[in-house]
């Protein structure tokens, strides 16, 4: 750990349109994990790592934002709020609050799933006096992220914003964590949109300024879509609660399959599940469930979902069935009925 680091901004001002209706109500990084607000991990990933103030850049339904993930007390760290009048993009918001930076910070973006180790990244940082250190991960087609390329060093060499197919020279992606000197914000302009992937970046290439890759430590997803929600619950299910054997007052007559967990308050009835995400206060009785998300206070009954989300305080009538559909907060859905957008 370094103890030169102990800030942190994260960026939450998006509006996660490719998760509606989910978002619709909700602001994406508190859509939820395990019953856990998708940021808490990224915060508490913080933590862990030394950090001892949090700054979050909000935007769209903070006042939802900042009721579910509070002041850090619970973590032992402060958290504080600064809020956009208007979108400024990610390098916007950081410059909104330049003048509370550190001479060195982390910064990240909130609306990526985050269970990861930050120590090795801000220890290789300081290790390479870089100005910027990118966390990187490899993914199947990078063609809707940010690329990078690096020499023997580590050092990022290339960069490239959602290159078409034919461009993409790297499966390496940009993961939204960073580590940044303070002095990179000053090439950010005032009051205006700026964006730190297709303006800051490249103008630090340009310069010569060295940017270091990091392969990240841990668990990390986007969730920029509901299957990529659903994946994120499934992967952590599996992670912490793989070897789990289920049962007690919560699961009568049921057969329950890995990935699985099922939250506090939580009802698993003459029903099987493979490949589920129960929230707290659901009720799933003679039903099956594969491969799906069931939020909070749900009711299922007599019912088969496959492939699906379905949004907190649904009720799932006999007969009905839901496959590969997103079911938006409060939806009642009946036999026949067709519901929401397509998970795959």
């Amino acid at each position: 750990m370094s103890p030169e680091v102990k800030q942190a901004v994260v960026l939450v001002g998006g509006k996660g349109t490719r998760l509606r209706p989910l978002t619709d109500t909700m602001p994406k990084p508190i859509l939820p994990v395990l019953d856990r607000p998708c940021l808490s991990y990224l915060i508490g990933s913080m933590a862990e790592a030394g950090i001892s103030e949090v700054i979050m850049a909000c935007g769209y339904r903070s006042d939802q934002l900042t009721e579910a993930i509070g002041d850090g007390s619970d973590l032992g760290i402060e958290i504080t709020y600064s809020y956009e009048d208007e979108p400024r993009g990610t390098g916007g918001a950081i410059k909104l609050v330049e003048d509370r930076l550190d001479e060195v910070f982390v910064a990240a973006n909130g609306d990526v799933f985050a269970d990861i180790s930050l120590k090795g990244q801000i220890a290789a940082h300081m290790r390479t006096g870089a100005a910027a250190t990118i966390a990187l991960t490899e993914v199947r087609d990078p063609c809707e992220y940010g690329i990078v390329g690096m020499d023997g060093t580590g050092r990022i060499d290339r960069f490239k914003e959602k290159p078409e197919p034919e461009e993409a020279f790297s499966n390496m992606i940009n993961a939204g964590v960073y580590v940044f000197d303070r002095k990179v914000i000053g090439d950010i302009p005032a009051d205006v949109f700026h964006d730190l992937s297709k303006d800051l970046f490249p103008l630090l290439l340009e310069r010569g300024d060295r940017m270091q890759g990091y392969v990240l430590d841990g668990t990390w997803r986007d969730v920029g879509r509901p299957s990529d929600l659903l994946g994120a619950n499934l992967v952590m299910a599996s992670k912490r609660y793989g070897d789990m054997i289920w049962g007690g007052k919560g699961i009568v007559d049921s057969d329950t399959r890995s990935p699985f967990y099922l939250g506090a308050e939580a009802r698993l009835v003459g029903s099987s599940a493979t490949g589920a995400v129960i929230m707290a206060g659901s009720r799933v009785c003679d039903s099956q469930v594969t491969n799906s998300l069931i939020m909070r206070d749900c009711t299922v009954d007599g019912a088969r979902i496959e492939n699906s989300i379905v949004g907190d305080g649904c009720t799932v009538m006999p007969g009905a069935v839901v496959s590969n559909r997103v079911l938006g907060h409060g939806t009642v859905f009946g036999e026949g009925d067709v519901g929401g957008p397509e998970v795959f």
